[in-house]
Order: C-alpha cells, then structure tokens, then sequence
C-alpha cells in the first residue's frame, strides 16, 4: 500500500543514506536497518484511527523534516552536570562524550561501553547479543531507531556477579532555535547474567529551544534468578519530543524493580514492555507523570504473564496542571497455563488545573486459573478535608497544597534504597518547584 510523501519519513530516509559503513555495523545490522527502513516507509505513520496513538496524534510531528543533530560545544556545567564521581557514560545529542564519562571503576565481569565501540568491531564479543536483538518493533519510531541509532550504551553483567553501586546512562540533549529541526536516535542494550544483580540510573536532560525528534530503544534482558534495579528520569524541553520503546524480558527467579519518572515539559511517549517469561520471574514497575504547562505525557504498558508463579505489581501517580495533557495505558495480560500468577495495578491522578488532561486506562486480560489480580484508576482533586486540616494546623494555603501534591507523587518512590531516593526526590521537587507552588522542602524549612 502506498502512501503520500510525508516531510518526516523522507527525512529519517535521507538521514539513512548519510550513515558510514562504521555507523551501520556488520552485514546482519545493516540488513536490519535496511529492513526497518522499508516497513517504515511501507507502512508510514499511525493514522488518527490508531487506538494505540488515540492520546497522542502524530500530524503535526509528520510535517517536520528533522536532520541529524551535532555534538555540542561546551563545559560539563553547561550541560548540567558535575564531575562523574562513579562508573558513568554520557552520551550528548547522540553521542557518547568520553570526556563525560567514567568507564573505569567497574569490576571484573561488568562491562560498561558505548554502542559505537561495538559497532566499530566486527570481532567484538559484545556484538552477538547486540545482533540478536536489534530487532524490528512494529513501532514506527522504534523502526526509525533500528535504522538510525548509531550510538548507544551496552551494559554487560556476567553471571554472579553483583554490582551495587549505581551505574549512571545520562542523555543530553541540546537544540538551539537557530540550528533548524534536529534529531537523535540511540539504543541501550542490558544483559544481566544469572544469578548477577545491577542497578542502573538513567537520566535525560534537555537544554534549549529549538525542536528535536528523539527515538531511543532500551533491550533488557534477565538471566535465571537476576537483578536489576532501574530508575529512569526524563527531563527534556519544552519542544524536545521523545519517542522511547523499553523492552524487559525476565527469565525464571529474575527480579527487576523500576521506576520511570516523566517530569519534562515537552511530548513524551514511552511504551514500556515487560516478559515474565521464567516460573518465580517478578517486577515491580513504578511512575509518576508530573504534567506541567503544556507537557504531553503518554505512557502504555504492557505486561505479559507467560508462565506461572509470576508476580508484576504497578503503583503510577499522575499529577497535571496548567495546560498538560497526560495519558496511561495499563496492560496487564495473564496467558493461559500461567496459573497461580499474581498481578497489581494502580493508577491515580490528581487535575491541578481546568485546562489539564488527564485519560487513564487500566486494561486486565486473564487467561489462566487461580490467579490474584487487582487494577483500579482514579482521576480527582486535593482533598478539601486534608487542605483544611493542614490550614488549621497554621500551614498557608500554598504550602498546604504543595505538602499534599508532593506526598502524593513520592508514593512510587518508597521501594528505593536511601541514595536513589534522594536523586529522584531531587528531581520531583525540581519540576514541582519551578512551576512556582513550593515543594516539601519549603515546608520542611519553614
């Protein structure tokens, strides 16, 4: 079926054709892309019909003609970051910065480098799970990446091993308003070895005022009776959009705790993946969404129970004011033969304003016997009551709602270890600050 010519996908093609033999890889990833690149061109973008892109329509996006982004100029403090103080690689608009990285300090048996490392030799032993999968997802954007990303991050953990200091991905990216319409495509790539445990913090950051199209695709993958503590944090721009697929697989005793925090202001999409595919495989997939002035916030997930003896559980909160929009999809999908599965979802949003937006959907299929499951989604208003209780006990109005808003994102939070905590409290006090309402630790101070 052919389709009229669209700005967006003739540009993604024009920046394939640009790419070196280097950036393609070896001949099974570059028959990969070229692959991608013509179901991408096949079947274009999702029309406004899409069920799954109903939140998040895509014409606007589809005049854009994005080229390839260049690596910034500048100091660490430019970018916003400090001096690495542990293992760290830092890729800017796509590209890993040595210089703002730390590889060393890892142990025997973790390796932490950059996609393009890989890539650049064909002999490498981290290529073969790299080849394995860069797959092709029926995701558009996740087809653009598979044909463009030509930098990433791979983080291999061989099995026994445990590693308990974090291991920070930090993406920057930076568009200038006079630099035209940029993009940037990048992949991570974990493998978790059996019986190893890792915890891995990423961050993205955004700087500027110009428009930039982000793809990024994370492939995670857990051995037998492997752990993985991931926190993910997103802070782009006001006109950065960014198109993220996260895939998790989890074999059998595996357990992998996440918390992904959406705090930018820009249009995030980010489509969340999760396998139990080994008997006793368990996760606990966390969120918030913090909508603030016209941020577009959708996140889908889906999780599938293959086997039995499985368990996921998912505490999201929402909170949306100004002129945010926020979307969630929970899919929770409990396959036959997986009995004796236990499954948890719960999404609750606050409006904070009459022009946000807020649209939930908890979906639960169950397939299987004897299984425990739960979902619920709720969208409401502060409590009046607790506004008044706090009111009464000398709290001023500004700092009240600010204590309930910030209890009321921080609930995801309590699973994490005390370091971790602290980083992502940081980052949702931030963005609850700079909308100007206060924060808990105004109030902590006062």
């Amino acid at each position: 079926m052919s389709h009229p010519p669209v700005p967006l996908i003739d540009a993604l093609v024009a920046q394939h054709a640009a790419m070196d033999a280097a950036s393609r890889g070896s001949a099974a990833l570059a028959a990969a892309r070229e692959g991608a690149l013509s179901s991408l061109r096949a079947d274009g973008l999702p029309g406004p019909r899409s069920e799954s892109w109903r939140y998040t329509p895509l014409r606007a996006l589809a005049r854009h003609a994005p080229r390839a982004i260049a690596a910034p100029h500048g100091s660490l403090q430019d970018l916003g970051l400090d001096e690495a103080s542990s293992p760290r690689i830092v890729l800017i608009n796509g590209r890993v910065d040595p210089g703002a990285s730390r590889l060393s300090g890892l142990p025997e048996g973790v390796r932490l480098l950059p996609l393009s490392a890989a890539l650049g030799d064909l002999h490498a032993r981290e290529l073969s799970p790299l080849e394995r999968r860069w797959s092709d997802p029926a995701d558009w954007y996740a087809r653009a990446n598979t044909a463009l990303a030509a930098d990433g991050c791979l983080l291999l953990v061989e099995d026994g091993v445990c590693f308990e200091e974090p291991i920070e991905c930090v993406h920057v990216l930076t568009s200038a308003a006079d630099a035209g319409e940029t993009s940037s495509h990048t992949r991570l790539l974990v493998e978790v070895g059996a019986g190893a445990s890792v915890c891995l913090r990423e961050r993205w950051l955004g700087r500027g005022d110009g428009k930039l199209l982000a793809t990024h695709v994370s492939q995670i993958h857990l051995r037998a009776r492997a752990q993985l503590r991931h926190a993910r944090v997103q802070q782009l721009a006001a006109r950065q959009h960014l198109f993220a697929r996260s895939d998790v697989a989890l074999a059998s005793g595996a357990t992998c705790t996440r918390l992904d925090l959406e705090l930018g202001v820009g249009l995030s999409r980010h489509d969340l993946h999760i396998d139990l595919q080994g008997h006793g495989a368990s996760v606990g997939a966390d969120g918030v969404q913090l909508g603030r002035e016209g941020a577009h916030l959708d996140t889908r997930i889906s999780l599938q129970h293959q086997v039995g003896e499985t368990t996921c559980s998912m505490v999201w909160r929402g909170l949306a004011r100004d002129r945010s929009k926020l979307a969630f999809h929970g899919g929770i999908h409990i396959r036959e033969g997986a009995d004796g599965s236990a499954a948890e979802l719960s999404n609750k949003n606050l409006l904070l304003s009459e022009q946000a937006e807020v649209n939930t959907q908890p979906v639960l299929e169950i397939d299987a016997d004897e299984v425990k499951a739960a979902h619920g989604a709720t969208v409401g208003r502060l409590d009046p009551l607790a506004l008044f209780y706090l009111r009464s006990r000398g709290l001023p109005s500004e700092q009240a709602r600010a204590l309930l808003t910030e209890a009321f994102c921080m609930e995801p939070l309590r699973a994490w270890d005390e370091s971790t905590r602290a980083m992502l409290r940081d980052a949702v006090r931030g963005s609850l600050g700079e909308h100007g309402g206060g924060s808990l630790s105004q109030v902590e101070s006062a």
